[in-house]
């Protein structure tokens, strides 16, 4: 990881699970580590090593789209909401180099009741858009635990 972006501060949050993008339990995860700037715009500076190619030398499409969504995930957990992927549109517009820096850049556009609409990018470290994505989020209800779980 590079330095935090000036003006921005750590986005915190509890998960210490295997997610794929931002687990720090996950083995061969991203670990991705966010920040948030005043606008509740998030932003992650990262290396994609060559463990996640597609084609020699460049970033697999998949893990383009997970860096994304991810991205989009935690510019709604800015917001204080936890939500999932209900739908995902992403614009390949040039290959994204393994082992280059890169930065995410991601903010919710708007919300009504439980959809949050968010979009994110995915730059190169000169700032030229390399993805971009929009995608619809579902709030998540709280899990109740039923009485035969401990």
């Amino acid at each position: 990881m590079t330095e935090q972006p000036k003006g921005t501060k750590p986005l915190s949050h509890s998960a210490q699970n295997q997610c794929f993008g931002c687990g720090p339990g996950s083995p061969v995860g991203l670990r991705l580590e966010f920040a948030v700037d005043e606008d509740a715009t998030v932003i992650c500076d990262a290396v994609i090593s060559n463990n996640y190619e597609g084609p020699p030398g460049y970033v697999h499409g998949g893990i383009i789209a997970t860096l994304l969504d991810e991205a989009m995930s935690k510019a709604n957990r800015a917001r204080g909401v936890t939500a999932m992927t209900r739908q995902m549109q992403v614009d390949y517009l040039h290959p994204v180099h393994s082992g280059k820096p890169i930065r995410l850049v991601a903010r919710v556009t708007s919300s009504e009741g439980r959809k949050h609409w968010t979009s994110a990018e995915l730059l190169s470290s000169e700032g030229v858009c390399l993805a971009k994505a929009t995608g619809l989020f579902i709030a998540i209800r709280p899990r109740v635990a039923s009485p035969d779980q401990n």
